[in-house]
């Protein structure tokens, strides 16, 4: 993968480029928006990691600008700013995920994988794959190693919206909200029920649904493929 590094840190810069060139992916640099922005309009990148505080213009102009020429690189913006006002403000002009610095490697690595197979499976239309499972959207299946999985409708939901989400936490409210049709109810409890059958049928092929106490359930970034 190429990913395009957007900090005028450069010791931050210097890290992040040898820590994804130590996963084996490519690395370019800019220190300032305005060339980002002319790197973006010429060539190709798989991912951004933008900081917000930059000199001249700033990462969420940056943000608006590539978003108004439908330049859809997912966006991973890194910054000191921790207020949520302006985790809104980045997601609303079109960041992917953001991260406040310090951070774990480790962490920044599972959320840039997430992106990244976001991504791809947009590019898929109607098949989304998150390691040994492939959920295909027109037939409403699953499969593991191609062989199909029995997954009731709101149990093939909730398995959708997790793979879609994958890497992020996703609140029980959001859940009941995304499942529940105008007309029907559903439980807290009950989607508890869902992510135990999931669970069943999934960790075997080593693929689990974590509990975040007092937020929700979150599908654990599949690794292989990045981090190795």
């Amino acid at each position: 993968m190429r990913i395009l590094i957007v900090e005028d840190d450069p010791l931050l810069a210097d890290a992040l480029t040898q820590l994804l060139r130590s996963r084996h992916h490519a690395a370019d640099t800019v220190t300032t928006a305005e060339m980002a922005e002319d790197a973006v309009d010429h060539e190709n990148f798989d991912l951004m990691i933008l900081d917000i505080g930059l000199p001249g213009m700033d990462g969420f102009e940056l943000l608006r600008r590539l978003r108004a020429k439908n330049r859809h690189v997912p966006v991973l913006v890194l910054t000191a700013r921790d207020a949520v006002e302006d985790r809104v403000a980045g997601l609303e002009l079109g960041a992917d995920d953001y991260l406040v610095k310090p951070f774990a490697n480790e962490e920044l690595l599972a959320r840039l994988l997430a992106l990244s197979r976001r991504s791809r499976n947009l590019t898929m239309g109607h098949k989304y794959s998150y390691g040994p499972l492939e959920l295909n959207l027109e037939a409403r299946s699953a499969s593991l190693r191609g062989v199909v999985v029995d997954t009731p409708q709101r149990e093939w939901d909730l398995l959708r919206l997790m793979v879609e989400n994958e890497g992020r936490i996703l609140g029980k409210e959001r859940i009941v909200a995304e499942l529940c049709a105008v007309e029907k109810e559903l439980s807290a409890n009950a989607i508890e029920v869902y992510v135990s059958r999931l669970r069943q049928k999934l960790e075997p092929a080593g693929i689990r649904i974590r509990t975040v106490r007092g937020f929700g359930y979150m599908l654990e970034p599949w690794l292989d493929d990045f981090a190795s």
